[in-house]
């Protein structure tokens, strides 16, 4: 089975996810997805580094880490923060449930996700980060050797 693998690291800044979620993109392409397949990984990933950026870092300054790796039809998507981390993980993937409501935030981000990947796993802890592990199944894929 092949496997390749990459990581991603930049300064958490609103202006680079639109980057993060060209690269991840990128990267997926070389399982050559549908452009349904493709909108969804961005849309997730989208999602993600946003999460990291405003909820994480609450607009500090930090870093946001992307790790990809492809394993036959299926691509796992790692986006982690070092930032304030996730108090109440249940309530946080509730629809509509946003810790910055001053921010006009919609509170659906993590039901994106769920959405638009066929896995989600979210690991955090308070002052030390999140990791939101993303898992898409490609149905448009022959697994190739």
């Amino acid at each position: 089975m092949t496997q390749n693998s990459m990581r991603l690291e930049f300064p958490s800044k609103s202006q680079n996810e639109s980057f993060a979620r060209v690269v991840v993109a990128a990267f997926a392409s070389q399982l050559d997805p549908t452009i349904e397949e493709i909108s969804d990984i961005k849309t997730a990933v989208s999602e993600a580094v946003t999460n990291a950026i405003i909820h994480g870092y609450e607009n500090r300054n930090g870093k946001v880490v992307i790790e990809c790796k492809i394993e036959g039809n299926k691509i796992e998507i790692i986006v982690e923060d070092e930032g304030v981390g996730i108090e109440d993980i249940n309530r946080a993937i509730e629809p509509f449930y946003t810790s910055r409501p001053e921010l006009e935030r919609s509170g659906m981000g993590f039901t994106v996700m769920e959405t638009f990947m066929d896995e989600l796993h979210i690991i955090s802890e308070i002052n030390k980060g999140t990791k939101v592990r993303m898992m898409k199944i490609f149905k448009s894929v022959t697994t190739r050797e």
